[in-house]
């Protein structure tokens, strides 16, 4: 059974970072594609990052390029995303995920099967 739990969020102020972790359990990162995605209130999922199935190929939204990094230690079966500059349009829910995109498609949240439960990342001052 693939489980998917998230944490690290919280409350940080704008231009502070953040490190999420995605601890999974039941899948092999050499099968499946990784992701975040992320719910602000009031809108719908978007994609903020991807990295892709057996190998090191990372992918990330424009609106987050450069500020944040996708990185996965594989014998703790965890994920993570660093996040750093952040600012108040990054408040949301931020989701991990896991599936088996084809090549192009590591953007869509239909691409993906199994989903955490979310944490929530608030940028406030």
């Amino acid at each position: 059974q693939v489980q998917l739990v998230e944490s690290g969020g919280g409350l940080v102020q704008p231009g502070g970072s953040l490190t999420l972790s995605c601890a999974a359990s039941g899948l092999s990162f050499s099968r499946y594609t990784m992701a975040w995605f992320r719910q602000a209130p009031g809108k719908e999922r978007e994609f903020v990052s991807a990295l892709n199935r057996g190998s090191s190929n990372t992918y990330y939204a424009d609106s987050v390029k450069g500020r944040f990094a996708f990185s996965k230690n594989t014998a703790k079966s965890t994920v993570y995303l660093q996040m750093s500059s952040l600012k108040p349009e990054d408040t949301a829910i931020y989701y991990c995920a896991a599936g088996t995109p084809n090549w192009g498609s590591s953007h869509l949240e239909r691409m993906y099967t199994y989903w955490g439960q979310g944490t929530q990342v608030t940028v406030s001052s």
